[in-house]
């Protein structure tokens, strides 16, 4: 069960630390443009590997990913003075397709796990990249809003005093500001939020959900506000969806893949809650969302179709 990182930074090696820990793959390589920095990440990383779980972490180049299964793409082009985001999305553009195709040079059928951001809108230029290839959709997954899934079920967890690990929610749409956050289809062990929550007596109001709200939305921006980046999460994030298809588990997981309709707005790229399983995704669920929350599903995927349209008329 091996797994290619491209791109050694803080997320690209904190992704690479917790598929250690979590024993989610047995060899991990990095590949950098920096060398230097994949050397010394991966030698660091092998370091923790007595403490934790039998893993083969190295450095090295697209030649050792023709035995990988999985690629996570976690590299991409900062913003430099004087560029606009259209400059940066077509140097990221570039920065894809060199990966993908020097990847699948060596190995056709491997899944592609994207966690650069923006990650709806490169997941999706990597989709039609891959194209190019012969790879289909189901093989290029973003990370979409599984992290944000994460915060918000931990949020929820913590008000209700719950295993977060037990609270079904998701958030959907873009992994940005238009998310959307599934209140009306909560459960906690297969009961119902409003159940759980007048049966346990736990207080609850419109105020404590707009909290909770604020606190999924803008985690992000606090955290950056306070250190700088993030990575602890997203690292998480890409164990766990590495762990989930090298063993085949075949969970529920919010990954942004390409749709060819979401409410009504045509080839979209954003978050819903798929199956995930050795073959990459296998098929979106049918979630119920009230009213509102189709409406709002319905203006994210107009807000990152947008945001498409901006950028393949510019090229």
């Amino acid at each position: 069960m091996k797994v290619g990182i491209i791109g050694s930074g803080m997320v690209g090696a904190t992704s690479a630390f917790a598929i250690m820990m979590r024993k989610a793959a047995s060899d991990i390589v990095l590949i950098d443009a920096n060398e230097k920095r994949a050397i010394a990440e991966a030698q660091d990383i092998m370091h923790a590997v007595p403490f934790a779980a039998a893993t083969d972490v190295y450095a090295g180049n697209y030649d050792d990913l023709k035995d990988a299964k999985i690629v996570v793409i976690a590299a991409g082009a900062n913003q430099k003075p004087g560029e606009t985001r259209l400059d940066l999305m077509e140097k990221n553009a570039a920065i894809m397709k060199d990966i993908i195709s020097k990847t699948v040079a060596v190995n056709p059928n491997i899944i592609f796990l994207v966690a650069t951001n923006p990650v709806d809108i490169i997941t999706h230029i990597c989709v039609n990249i891959a194209k190019e290839f012969g790879i289909p959709a189901t093989r290029i997954i973003g990370s979409g809003t599984t992290l944000d899934t994460a915060r918000f079920r931990t949020l929820l967890g913590n008000l209700i005093g719950v295993d977060s690990q037990n609270v079904h929610a998701y958030v959907i749409g873009e992994h940005g500001d238009s998310e959307v956050l599934t209140w009306s289809n909560i459960d906690i062990g297969g009961v119902q939020f409003e159940d759980f929550i007048e049966f346990r007596k736990i207080e609850f109001s419109e105020k404590i959900k707009e909290q909770i709200d604020n606190g999924v939305r803008n985690a992000a921006y606090k955290i950056i506000g306070g250190k700088g980046s993030t990575y602890y999460g997203i690292g998480g994030a890409i164990a766990k969806l590495v762990d989930v298809i090298n063993r085949d588990n075949r969970a529920v997981l919010t990954i942004s893949t390409f749709m060819e309709d979401v409410e009504g707005v045509k080839n979209v790229t954003l978050s819903l809650p798929h199956i995930i399983g050795g073959e990459g995704d296998l098929g979106v669920l049918p979630i119920s969302l009230n009213a509102k929350e189709k409406m709002l599903l319905k203006k994210s995927a107009e807000i990152i179709r947008s945001k498409i349209d901006e950028f393949e008329n510019k090229i």
